[in-house]
Parts: structure tokens; C-alpha cells; sequence
């Protein structure tokens, strides 16, 4: 498999679902959304979306299963899996506000090979091969070079499940606010990530999190010279549900969810 030439064709692809999106949002409204689960919403644009991105990714490697949020595919354990979330950040999309993202990645054997993220709204298409650089728009980009916290925005988003460790999240969240520059929610995990990665902020971290919702952000934070672990600073990031990556400050982040979170 030639990623080198694989790239650019999942990129097409990537912005293919990303201009339905974009198209569709002008016209979308609140009572069309559909509900997962508590707080977990969900509409006919995530799921068209998905089919675009399958129906693509499909003709590139026939032999590829898939691991999808929505679930318009068969999901299975193929030796190497596309790993899609079609539009990560569906509450702001439902409600207009602009910031979302699709993203893809290449999973083989619990390796990730490739990743894509795509933030709609400012055109911004992040992406990473294994072993590789990392880029924004075909500009290299690399983590925020300082490793202090009172140099540093950090990303988070609220658990909205896990409501019996609501006050947890919050120590960590006050303890943050006090050494930082300050704590951003933005809404979209895949963008937050690549956010990390082009240096806007110094670190993201989130518990109940999915392996769509991290797996391109999580290879393109790292082939930009960051850190990307679980809350127990291992590797079991993409499946276990928690996820911290970060510059330089990632030990000290650590650190402090640790002193907390049980």
C-alpha cells in the first residue's frame, strides 16, 4: 500500500463529504435533529455524510472494514479499518455554530497509518502519514514549542455521560484555569486535536471519548511532535475512552488529572 498516493485521494474524498455539509447546513433545521441518547444528537447530514465518505473510501481499498459513528456500514475487524466520524461537532452544526469536522483515518493491525481532519469552516484540512510530517492546507505544522502551563490554552470537553464524575472533570478543569492562560470548550474533538497539533492550543484532553472521535487527530498531534496518551499516560487512547494530548506540558497535565481522576 502506497500512502504516499493514497493521501490525496482521501483527502478528495474527506472534502467531498465536508462540501455536503457545508451546503446542507444553509438549509438545516433544529427539527430535523434526531436523538441517540441523552445529549447525543444526531441528523440526516451525519448519516449522508458517512455514506459519502464509505461509498469512496470503498473503491480506494475494497478490502478495508470500517469503524463508523453512525453506522451505515457494516462494522467489522478487517485487518485494516477506516476509522470515521462524518461530522464530529454535530450540537454546534444543528445549532449554527461554526466549528465542526469530518474525520478518517487508516487503522492496520491497532496502527494508525493515516489521518484527516477537515474543520468545514475555515477550509482547514489537517493531515498526517505514519512516520510522516504533519500538515495544514499542504503547510507543515508543528505543537506550540513552549512546555510551561501559564503559556498554555487547553481544550476540554464536558463529560455529558459520565455525569457521576461531573465534579472530578471540575477539579481538574479549576486547578487548569488557575495555571493557564485559560480553558477553551470548542465542541468538535478531531478539530480540537488538530488544533494541538498547528500550535493554537497546547493541549486537549477528554474522557468517553470514541476511537472515530480521535484516531486522525490523535496520528497528526503526534507526527507534529506532540504526546498522545490515555489518563494513565499508556497508549490505550484510541478504545479506552480517555485521551490527552498535548506539547510539552502533556506530563504536567497528566499529573494533574492523575492527583484527580480515579
Amino acid at each position: 500500500m502506497d500512502l504516499q498516493k493514497l493521501l490525496p485521494k482521501v483527502i478528495t474524498i474527506v472534502k467531498q463529504g465536508g462540501d455536503f455539509i457545508r451546503k446542507e447546513q444553509a438549509s438545516f433545521s433544529l427539527e430535523r435533529i434526531e436523538f441517540k441518547g441523552p445529549n447525543d444528537l444526531v441528523s440526516y447530514v451525519d448519516r449522508e455524510a458517512e455514506k459519502i465518505l464509505v461509498s469512496g473510501l470503498q473503491e480506494l481499498l475494497p478490502e478495508a472494514g470500517f469503524i463508523t459513528e453512525e453506522g451505515t456500514v457494516p462494522q467489522d475487524n478487517a485487518p485494516i479499518q477506516w476509522v470515521i466520524d462524518p461530522l464530529d461537532g454535530t450540537t454546534n452544526f444543528v445549532h449554527g455554530i461554526p466549528y465542526f469536522s469530518v474525520s478518517v483515518a487508516l487503522l492496520s493491525k491497532g496502527e494508525l497509518l493515516l489521518g484527516v481532519v477537515y474543520e468545514i469552516n475555515r477550509d482547514e484540512c489537517f493531515y498526517a502519514l505514519q512516520n510522516g510530517k504533519s500538515y495544514c492546507n499542504e503547510k507543515e505544522i508543528s505543537v506550540y514549542s513552549s512546555s510551561t502551563l501559564s503559556d498554555s490554552v487547553v481544550v476540554s470537553g464536558f463529560p455529558h455521560l459520565l455525569f457521576e464524575k461531573l465534579d472530578i472533570y471540575q477539579e481538574i478543569v479549576t486547578s487548569l484555569i488557575q495555571q493557564t492562560q485559560g480553558m477553551r470548550r470548542l465542541g468538535s474533538a478531531a478539530a480540537d486535536l488538530a488544533y494541538v497539533a498547528c500550535g493554537r492550543v497546547s493541549c486537549f484532553f477528554e474522557p468517553n471519548l470514541k476511537s472515530y472521535d480521535v484516531a486522525a487527530g490523535a496520528l497528526i498531534v503526534q507526527q507534529a511532535g506532540g504526546m498522545v496518551t490515555d489518563f494513565q499516560g499508556g497508549n490505550n487512547y484510541l478504545f479506552g475512552g480517555e485521551i490527552i494530548a498535548a506539547n510539552g506540558v502533556h506530563p504536567d497535565v497528566l499529573k494533574i488529572i492523575q492527583s484527580h481522576w480515579r
